[in-house]
């Protein structure tokens, strides 16, 4: 197993997998060494084997859930239905090699009959925010807070007030905002650019709306002063983790009006910034360049629904605008837009 993960860290250096996917790999082929038990021969693992500790992880408590889990007042419960396709798809890659490298003699995972079905999509803290949702939490984020117990140098809200605008207005993936410095903003022709270091080693460089640059200018002028480059630094000086990420937004959640409070994860602000853009019309081809996405078709996983637009779209038909007061105004009896008869 250790061989393995050295194996998948090193393909970080050639830019074969991005170091958050690896760690991935890493976790869950430590998970499974841990589950499968120590005494265990890799070479000996059957597919009853492999099922064995598929349903073992099921089991386990998803513990990247508790914070949203808390925030929506229920329990984090087990492993979703896509943890568990990672998992299976981890362990999969781990003996394909295994066999591959002579390490084993057969592949269990033919053999392995244990698969997730995922029911009713995305989670409902993984989905995108309705807009009266995210402007709930927005307002939270940029809204003064007091905190008299803490010293004007170990204060936050400027820095949680950044990381809650940029996932929700920019959907990086959050090892991308984690692994942000200071230097990878700049500004051209008065615009404030972020330039995002991606997945596979791709670089894109986003424009940031004027109010979140005005945020980022507000975090910069009043953090105290650090040789750290990190952009994101906790009281300590320290670069945030993945973990913080979901803290922040935890502790934000807090302020937003019960109404128009829901437990979100960044992935779920990710999804936020993608369905609310194109609800908006934005070209799909801008949108998939603000998300760092290869592919256009890879967009339309990150497109939710959104309550109501169907009887948006629907009361404004483009077939059916001008009549009832609506639309462009266009009496159907003018004609066709080049003056021609209808």
């Amino acid at each position: 197993m250790d061989r393995y993960v050295e194996l998948v860290r090193a393909k970080t250096l050639t830019g074969a997998l991005s170091p958050a996917t690896a760690e991935v790999y890493a976790r869950d082929v430590a998970t499974f060494a841990r589950l499968a038990g120590p005494d265990r021969v890799l070479d000996d693992l059957t597919g009853e084997d492999v099922d064995a500790v598929l349903l073992a992880f099921a089991r386990k408590p998803d513990e990247r859930r508790r914070g949203a889990a808390e925030t929506s007042g229920e329990g984090a419960g087990t492993q979703s239905a896509s943890s568990q396709g990672r998992f299976r798809r981890s362990v999969s890659a781990l003996f394909k090699h295994a066999a591959l490298s002579g390490w084993v003699q057969l592949n269990p995972m033919p053999a392995a009959t244990v698969t997730a079905r995922e029911r009713g999509g995305l989670r409902a803290e993984r989905r995108a925010l309705t807009r009266e949702q995210a402007e709930g939490l927005i307002g939270a984020a940029r809204s003064p807070v007091e905190e008299p117990a803490r010293r004007r140098d170990q204060r936050t809200e400027a820095r949680d007030a950044l990381i809650v605008l940029l996932l929700t207005t920019v959907g990086p993936r959050v090892s991308e905002l984690v692994r942000a410095n200071v230097e990878d903003f700049y500004t051209n022709d008065g615009v404030r650019y972020w330039r995002i270091f991606g997945k596979g080693g791709r670089t894109r460089d986003v424009p940031l709306p004027a109010d979140v640059a005005e945020t980022f200018d507000a975090y910069i002028e009043g953090r105290a002063a650090s040789e750290e480059k990190a952009l994101l630094l906790s009281w300590r000086g320290r670069r945030l983790a993945r973990g913080d990420v979901q803290a922040v937004i935890d502790r934000v959640q807090q302020r937003v009006e019960p109404g128009r409070r829901r437990g979100v994860t960044p992935h779920g602000l990710r999804h936020t910034t993608a369905t609310h853009l194109l609800a908006d019309g934005t070209d799909m081809d801008a949108v998939r360049r603000v998300l760092g996405h290869s592919d256009l078709s890879t967009l339309g996983r990150y497109r939710d629904e959104l309550p109501g637009e169907l009887e948006v779209a629907m009361r404004a038909h483009p077939l059916l605008r001008g009549r009832r007061g609506g639309g462009n105004g266009q009496n159907p009896a003018e004609g066709g837009v080049d003056g021609s008869p209808g």
